[in-house]
């Protein structure tokens, strides 16, 4: 029987009322986010995963980042739901940037792209018989509306 890799994505996300932004001769931000993540399971058995944790990027610079506890994702599911889901919240901001990046452009036109990325490893039982070591990686990018404080846009590989 074959084992299936889960599929882990970022699904959804909200700001608080903390949400700042910089000006132009300053460009920086600052804001908490609620971050709704998934794990999708298509195998006839659970998927439990170990302690893990979420890395938010502006360009390769790290700007946030959240922990999240083991769990497990249920059987196979028909729907397009995801088996798991669960929420992180994390402080994100522009201190650790390099004054030359690109947000002063970014912000100018209004969009602030973010990358997550994290890894959960775990096994997969399938039928309560078999365990087969599986490890699944996130890298998804959030799109930012910066007037409107909302997430535009999640795509993920």
């Amino acid at each position: 029987m074959k084992v299936r890799t889960p599929k882990f994505r970022v699904r959804s996300a909200d700001f608080d009322e903390s949400f700042q932004v910089g000006n132009l001769s300053t460009p920086s931000f600052s804001f908490r986010m609620d971050a709704e993540l998934g794990v999708k399971n298509a195998n006839f058995g659970n998927y439990k995963f170990q302690n893990s944790s979420i890395f938010f990027l502006y360009g390769d610079t790290g700007v946030g980042e959240a922990a999240f506890s083991k769990s497990k994702a249920g059987w196979r599911s028909t729907k397009k739901n995801f088996s798991k889901k669960f929420h992180v919240s994390v402080d994100l901001s522009s201190k650790s940037l390099p004054s030359n990046s690109q947000l002063g452009n970014d912000l100018r036109s209004g969009v602030l792209n973010l990358r997550s990325q994290s890894r959960l490893d775990g096994k997969v039982e399938l039928l309560f018989i078999f365990k087969k070591k599986k490890s699944v990686n996130m890298d998804c990018t959030l799109t930012i509306g910066v007037a409107e404080k909302q997430v535009r846009q999640i795509s993920c590989k």
